[in-house]
C-alpha cells in the first residue's frame, strides 16, 4: 500500500517538464487552427500532445524493452489517427479537414518526441506544421467554380 502513496518529486518534475514542453509546442497549431475556425483548436491540439506525451512516458517508465515501447507508440499513432478521422469531413463534391487531421496526426507525434527527449525533433515538426498552416495555404490554388 505505501508504494500507492509514495512518489518521486523528480519524477513529478520530469513528467511536468515533458508534459509541458508537449503542450507548448502545440499551441502554434490550435491557435492557427482556432483563428481558422476549424473544429479543432485550443483545446484539442494541446491535449492531443500531452496525451502522446504521457502515454508514451508511462511506456517507457513501465516497460522493460524496446519492443513493447514501440507497440505503445504504434497504438498512440493509430489512436491519434483515429481522433483525426473525426476531422475529416466529406460532401458531394468537396473533402475538408484534412489539414486538420493532419496536424492532429503530427501533434501527437510531438508529444511522442518530447517523451523521448528528442526535443529537436519536437520543435522542428512545430515549426513546419505551423508554417504549413499558416503560409502555405496562400500558395494553394482553389478550384475555379463553374
Amino acid at each position: 500500500m505505501d508504494n500507492l502513496i509514495s512518489f518521486s518529486w523528480s519524477e513529478v518534475n520530469f513528467n511536468l517538464i515533458h508534459l509541458g514542453i508537449a503542450y507548448v509546442l502545440a499551441l502554434p497549431m490550435a491557435f492557427d487552427r482556432d483563428k481558422s475556425s476549424h473544429g479543432a483548436g485550443l483545446r484539442t491540439f494541446p491535449l492531443v500532445a500531452v496525451a502522446a506525451c504521457g502515454y508514451a512516458l508511462v511506456g517507457m517508465s513501465v516497460l522493460d524493452s524496446t519492443d513493447a515501447e514501440s507497440k505503445v507508440i504504434a497504438g498512440i499513432i493509430t489512436g491519434i489517427g483515429f481522433i483525426g478521422g473525426g476531422a475529416i469531413l466529406k460532401n458531394k463534391s468537396s473533402v475538408s479537414g484534412t489539414a486538420t487531421a493532419a496536424s492532429i496526426w503530427n501533434t501527437g507525434i510531438i508529444g511522442i518526441a518530447v517523451a523521448f527527449g528528442r526535443y529537436e525533433i519536437a520543435v522542428l515538426l512545430s515549426i513546419i506544421n505551423f508554417v504549413t498552416l499558416r503560409y502555405i495555404k496562400e500558395l494553394k490554388q482553389e478550384p475555379k467554380q463553374e
